[in-house]
């Protein structure tokens, strides 16, 4: 089993920054991939972006490409994404979620995950 808590969301106006963290249970941490998933009022989760089990593979969808950055500490289990340039579209609850594989690929699907945290909002607004 393994537990899942997210925080740094919160209200940020367009353009700016923010940083999440994920803070997980467990010794296995270090060897499975993590994935960053949101969900939009009205909308369904979506993949954000994933990284394998040692941080040197990672994929992200074409929404955040360029402008959010996955990364992980495996000896504070702990994954992490950097936002940057927010929009309003960037709204939404924000889940961390485990994948029991190693491999990033894996980690893209909603459908796909073993774990999920509980979420942490983000509100780009001016």
């Amino acid at each position: 089993q393994v537990q899942l808590v997210e925080s740094g969301g919160g209200l940020v106006q367009p353009g700016g920054s923010l940083r999440l963290s994920c803070a997980a249970s467990g010794r296995t941490f270090s060897v499975y991939a993590m994935g960053w998933f949101r969900q939009a009022p009205g909308k369904e989760r979506e993949f954000v972006a994933a990284i394998n089990y040692n941080g040197d593979t990672t994929y992200y969808s074409d929404s955040v490409k360029g402008r959010f950055t996955i990364s992980r500490d495996n000896a504070k289990n702990t994954v992490y994404l950097q936002m940057n340039s927010l929009n309003p579209e960037d709204t939404g609850v924000y889940y961390c979620a485990v994948r029991k594989r190693s491999s990033a690929s894996y980690a893209t699907s909603v459908g796909a995950m073993d774990y999920w945290g509980t979420g942490t909002l983000v509100t780009v607004s001016s």
